[in-house]
């Protein structure tokens, strides 16, 4: 967004959408987290994918300094793809307790 654009809204709560309380705050902010949670479950993946070899290069095949460079970048991406069908769970976990935490701290 525009920093000046920013700096003319109002300073309320930063995830609230709108200045209505009601559903539609609640919902953007159910919507913020399950796309924080989801990145948050594809982090780990990409982790644990680097940890299992994935997009190391072969020694007979190796495309050169390009794989080399871009491979992350491939693993990164599996990562997101296996995380937004479903991955293994993590999410739906992280959102819980996220939303949880909110509930606990009185956040509408």
């Amino acid at each position: 967004m525009d920093p000046v654009a920013m700096a003319s809204q109002p300073r309320g709560d930063p995830l609230r959408t709108n200045d209505t309380i009601g559903t539609s705050s609640t919902n953007a902010r159910a919507r913020l987290m399950r796309e924080a949670s989801r990145e948050l479950e594809a982090t780990f993946l990409a982790e644990m994918l680097k940890s299992a070899g994935l997009g190391q290069t072969s020694e007979s095949f190796g495309g050169g300094a390009g794989e080399e460079q871009f491979s992350s970048l491939l693993v990164r991406e599996q990562a997101r793809a296996i995380a937004a069908a479903g991955g293994i769970g993590l999410a739906d976990t992280f959102f819980r307790a996220m939303m949880e935490a909110q509930t606990d701290v009185g956040v509408e």
